[in-house]
């Protein structure tokens, strides 16, 4: 009986919104042909941050995820990018902890003392990023704002303002974005791995009762520009209710217009639905029919994660080049950072936001608003199937073999293309004295500049190859390091 009111309640809902606006009933034929806000296909690069109690003993074996660490702990089990016993969290946390202390007990010491959202938001803006999405709850189900429904149905304090820090987490993160440019995203596991009530034998308690009031909880108080749902498991849409929802986000809450959401909110068994599609440390091409966002930590862990060292973070080249491969194929890059316990951005993290916004204060016409060109990229000679002999995930410097630092005999990808309105953009990987493009064909009124440099630089067409002399100027007076941008305007 439950279960039916919770679906005629959304689809009366659907119902009763008013004949001024555009009703989505819960089947996908209706739901697909919402249109998706154009703000999202534009943002190009957006910022991940996962923080919660797994950033209290912030530690996992390198090549896993630091945010399992509770699920690490209590199945005795670890898997990700190396070979693994499989107890290493459970005797690391009995050596420091003890055998009485629990995951539960980390709540108290999360008290993100250092914590200041303005300076978040600040370092967000100088990164270049266009939105930040917060982790507002992982699969621990600790939420990180004022969640009725987290310390009920856990049956303990389990959000931020009861206990540890006694603040409204998201409350503050949201008021701080709200005052720049940025769009705000909000992260939400559907999953709870201690639950009570996330079992297959409960789970339409779990829906109904749990899960989507707190969530509308969660939009009605902070109405998030996007919403990044994560953890479906095996349960299917019929079981998570999504059509449902969908319905209501998008006819009848508060955000309904401007809203995002990804992907992830079932095991669907006839393919993808919501906005945008997310893939996670994939180095593969992608071509999808909308937009999509490939996200990726710094280094591994998500979490913030002590036992990576210098060299498992991606250089900032690393980083720039992967960014403008995702754009040239029409993505989106969410890069994440973890903040600590205390609430501070590690310094690493910091600096490589910074060095990428330095770029894209200079590159950025190329980057933003931009759609795919007839072709994403141009290979230099060689061998194209380079694939990294890592297990699972490739890791963050692993693109520079691609483009810049190749095994002997491999091609690299010298140039990446954009485009917007009558201009062609063509990132260059390295800075020759040269560059041809192939089968790019000028016009008379073709004028090419280099982004970042004063003067229009000459160029020739011979035959379908537009071949452009790049100004030989010092180090010191590059507009930019790791890649360099050309702007063509005018071609056929």
């Amino acid at each position: 009986m439950k279960t039916f009111f919770f679906g005629i309640y959304f689809f009366f809902i659907t119902l009763t919104t008013g004949l001024s606006q555009t009703i989505y009933t819960p089947n996908w034929e209706s739901l697909d042909k919402r249109p998706i806000p154009t703000w999202f296909q534009n943002a190009k690069f957006g910022i991940f941050i996962h923080w919660g109690l797994y950033s209290v003993p912030a530690w996992s074996p390198k090549g896993t995820y630091a945010e399992w660490y509770q699920y690490w702990l209590d199945n005795k089990t670890l898997f990700g990018n190396g070979d693994f016993k499989g107890d290493e969290i459970y005797n690391y946390h009995q050596k420091i902890y003890g055998k009485d202390f629990t995951y539960m007990d980390f709540a108290p010491l999360f008290k993100a003392q250092d914590y200041n959202a303005t300076e978040w938001a600040d370092l967000f803006v100088k990164s270049g990023a266009r939105y930040a999405v917060l982790t507002t709850k992982h699969h621990d189900g600790f939420a990180l704002w004022d969640s009725q429904e987290s310390s009920f149905h856990h049956r303990r304090p389990w959000n931020s303002m009861e206990i540890g820090a006694h603040r409204n987490l998201v409350e503050e993160f949201v008021k701080a974005i709200r005052k720049t440019p940025l769009k705000v995203g909000c992260y939400f596991s559907l999953r709870e791995w201690n639950n009570p009530f996330y079992t297959t034998s409960t789970m339409p308690i779990y829906v109904e009762q749990h899960l989507y009031p707190q969530l509308k909880d969660l939009i009605t108080k902070y109405k998030p520009d996007l919403i990044w749902a994560d953890g479906p498991d095996n349960y299917d849409e019929e079981t998570w209710k999504t059509k449902e929802f969908f319905a209501w986000l998008y006819s009848s809450s508060e955000v309904k217009d401007s809203v995002v959401i990804n992907d992830r909110w079932a095991k669907f068994k006839n393919g993808k639905h919501g906005d945008f599609y997310t893939s996670e440390y994939s180095s593969s091409n992608k071509k999808y029919d909308k937009p999509w966002e490939e996200c990726r930590g710094m280094g591994f862990s998500f979490g913030y994660n002590k036992l990576e060292d210098i060299e498992d973070y991606a250089v900032p080249q690393a980083l720039i080049h992967t960014l403008i491969k995702i754009v040239s194929q029409g993505g989106n890059l969410l890069l994440n950072i973890g903040p600590t316990a205390e609430g501070k951005i590690p310094p690493i993290m910091q600096e490589r936001l910074l060095q990428i916004g330095e770029w894209l204060k200079v590159n950025g016409e190329g980057i933003y608003n931009t759609r795919p060109w007839k072709k994403n990229c141009q290979w230099s000679e060689g061998k194209r199937d380079w694939k990294s002999g890592e297990k699972y995930y490739v890791s963050g410097n692993a693109i520079l073999k691609q483009t810049v630092n190749p095994e002997p005999g491999y091609a690299t990808q010298e140039v990446f293309f954009t485009c917007k309105a009558n201009n062609l953009y063509a990132i260059l990987t390295n800075y020759p004295d040269k560059i041809t493009l192939k089968d790019v064909k000028s016009t008379s009124h073709t004028i090419i500049n280099l982004l970042g440099y004063p003067d229009k630089l000459r160029w020739e067409q011979k035959g379908q190859n537009l071949i452009v002399y790049l100004p030989q100027i010092t180090f010191l007076e590059m507009p930019c390091k790791y890649a360099w941008t050309l702007k063509i305007t005018n071609i056929q």
